[in-house]
């Protein structure tokens, strides 16, 4: 059992001390031996590389229950004969075959060992078919608390979806269940009652009309996809379509809703092609048109499924119909369309390793609701947006998690993430440099599962600017940097406090109406000023407060 103090940090991302001035409340987690199977890569997972799934479900609404297997195909990087495969409680596996042979296999809470019994040489393409069956975890409050969502919709029909993200994939199929490696390619066949259609990732391939009236669809993923990015709708659906032109040629897009929300969903889906025209110019193409992009109705607010974007935000533009950001540009778009979407780059092209880092995927998305504003209706106006969602920040827990036991950390991952990324672009003061660290971003990490250093170490080279401090302070403490100053003796003196030690972001002030850039530390600093004004206002753009320290 281990325990981890959240007051006290090892600057990990940067190699340095943040030094935190003892502001911090010191909360003690404890983690099991469940958090350290589930978070971290076990010797069981080491050996293998995952290559494909064939997940093939039959979902039975009335008893809530779904059985089905998961065809698991490897590459053997190691010589070893035992494999973790994960499955939450209350699911079960019940069988286990490699080339027809039934395997043993053990339980240690949601983690199954399964014993090999054929050689494993090193290079070598396997194949294990886990079967599984069970009535799984109930969503409580989708898609934060997820799982399945068992609903009706107004006409009674079955209304039904999964989201898990968190929680894992394993809370209802069989996988391997952390995030470092995904599958490169896969197929997912679900089979429902006949008068409901089935919704997943990737392109529809056939749908089969079985003898006992029930229906199987046959869904195919041809690009990489993370486990929680993998799911299943079923409702009384109606299909609209049209084609995006973008980047890569053209781009089809499909929409899945409830048939008596036919009309809403075709003004208000206008935002999808609004919200492609604008990542596609920020962050470059997007990252799956060989899979597609869907808009699909589910009975939760919405979630960021690859290619299979959810949506449940009522058809109203800002979340629910509130701004976000009180400042009225986020009612000039639905949330959920453009932030689900927006995951598209930061979450299933670009993906966190470990969920500690999930401010990769949600500091970046919640930015990216700002550079749609700013796409649309200029560059104050997203800076506007920006500025107000700071009203949401808690500084409550540091931004990253604990690492190694599927810990995230503060929600404040999404505003205060934004917010720091925003001043970056300041201190960098080149947008089409920013721009092309944006675009260069998403094609140097096409596909692939990252650290969150990486990303940082990314953002240092290519704008040529040393951002340690500033992701340490943001990222791993609650405190917001001080800009403290004084006006002594025809002096003007500043420094930066309530700070990691040797904090150094520049930034941008008016001194006695004059707009200049300093570049405080934690040391004092101090210039010759002339002026009997002694007026500073530090930008807006920058999440820090001041203190004159002699008035």
């Amino acid at each position: 059992m281990k325990k981890y103090f959240s007051g006290i940090f090892i600057a990990f991302l940067v190699g340095f001390t943040a030094n935190a001035q003892g502001l911090l409340n010191k909360s003690e987690t404890v983690f099991t031996h469940q958090d350290t199977l589930r978070g971290s890569i076990t010797k069981e997972r080491a050996w293998w590389d995952l290559k494909y799934y064939h997940l093939d479900v039959k979902v039975k609404p009335s008893e809530k229950f779904i059985s089905g297997s998961n065809t698991v195909r490897y590459t053997v990087l190691t010589e070893n004969n035992r494999m973790q495969i994960d499955l939450q409680e209350p699911m079960n596996i019940t069988k286990v075959t490699q080339n027809g042979k039934d395997l043993k296999f053990e339980r240690n809470g949601n983690a199954f060992f399964i014993t090999l019994i054929e050689k494993q040489k090193v290079g070598a393409v396997k194949e294990i078919v886990v079967f599984f069956e069970g009535k799984p975890k109930e969503a409580v409050r989708a898609p934060w608390d997820g799982g399945f969502s068992w609903k009706k919709d107004k006409n009674g029909k079955d209304f039904i979806a999964t989201s898990c993200q968190g929680l894992g994939a394993s809370v209802w199929w069989p996988c391997k269940d952390h995030m470092y490696d995904e599958v490169e390619n896969m197929l997912i066949s679900v089979n429902v009652p006949g008068d409901l259609t089935e919704v997943s990732n990737g392109r529809l391939q056939s749908v089969k009309k079985e003898k006992d009236g029930t229906k199987t669809f046959n869904w195919y993923v041809a690009n990489p996809i993370n486990n929680y990015g993998v799911n299943i709708n079923i409702g009384d659906y109606v299909n609209f379509s049209e084609v995006f032109k973008g980047e890569k040629g053209n781009l089809d897009c499909n929409y899945y809703v409830l048939k008596d929300n036919l009309a809403l969903a075709k003004e208000q889906f206008k935002d999808a092609p609004k919200m492609l025209k604008a990542f596609e110019s920020w962050f470059g193409p997007y990252p799956f048109y060989e899979d597609s992009y869907k808009l699909v109705e589910v009975p939760y607010l919405g979630m960021e499924h690859q290619s299979s974007v959810t949506y449940g935000n009522q058809y109203k533009n800002g979340y629910l119909g509130r701004d976000l950001s009180g400042t009225g540009w986020g009612l000039k778009f639905d949330f959920i369309i453009i932030h689900e979407s927006g995951h598209e780059w930061y979450a299933n092209n670009i993906t966190y390793k470990d969920i500690a880092d999930m401010w990769v995927h949600e500091s970046f998305t919640n930015y990216s609701e700002s550079l749609f504003v700013e796409y649309y209706y200029g560059k104050e106006a997203g800076a506007e947006y920006v500025i107000g969602c700071r009203k949401n920040i808690q500084n409550d827990i540091p931004i990253i998690g604990h690492y190694d036991v599927n810990n995230e950390g503060s929600g404040d991952m999404y505003p205060k993430g934004a917010s720091m990324l925003h001043m970056i672009r300041q201190v960098i003061n080149d947008d089409a440099k920013w721009k092309s660290i944006l675009r260069g971003m998403n094609k140097t990490f096409y596909h692939q599962t990252v650290t969150g250093k990486q990303i940082q170490d990314y953002i240092n080279e290519q704008s040529g600017i040393n951002f340690n401090r500033v992701f340490a302070q943001y990222l791993t403490t609650t405190q917001i940097p001080v800009f403290e100053y004084m006006f002594k003796n025809g002096t003007f003196g500043y420094h930066w406090t309530n700070c990691v030690s040797k904090f150094d972001m520049p930034v941008r002030v008016k001194l006695n109406g004059v707009e200049t850039w300093l570049k405080p530390t934690t040391e004092w600093q101090s210039v010759k000023t002339t002026s009997e004004d002694r007026k500073v206002e530090v930008d807006k753009d920058f999440y820090v407060t001041t203190s004159n320290i002699v008035e």
